[in-house]
């Protein structure tokens, strides 16, 4: 994906793309590769919040289950209705049609807590 270097990234390899005081979340390519053929995930509702680092759903693959952890704190105001349907959108674009929340930010502090494209992919050691 062109744009992965405008996002953050959490060591927990989720990905936060900031757009003023919103935020739209995902999991990285990385990550679904890992867990394999995704077959359910459970949302949060809109309107709840979480604090960062918090676990605000899950991803059900085919052989395991892995929580998703919030990058930054903030109230959810957007789920991805398609994920619920066509969970196998994140294996297939992780980054545009299978993101999965959007927030508004509650600290934008936080962000320095995450990661550039450049420190994840040393991470991952890609």
């Amino acid at each position: 994906m062109s744009k992965q270097s405008n996002l953050l990234f959490t060591k927990e390899h989720e990905w936060l793309e900031v757009n003023g005081n919103e935020a739209k979340i995902g999991i990285t390519n990385f990550a679904q590769s890992e867990l394999g053929d995704i077959i359910f995930v459970e949302l949060p509702d809109v309107g709840d919040s979480f604090d960062q680092h918090e676990v605000f759903g899950t991803i059900e693959a085919v052989k395991t289950v892995a929580d998703l952890f919030m990058p930054i704190s903030g109230e959810v105001i957007s789920i991805n209705d398609k994920i619920e349907d066509e969970p196998e959108l994140i294996n297939s674009n992780p980054f545009e049609d299978g993101w999965i929340i959007k927030i508004k930010i509650k600290d934008d502090a936080e962000k320095d807590d995450l990661l550039s494209d450049k420190q994840y992919n040393e991470l991952i050691n890609v």
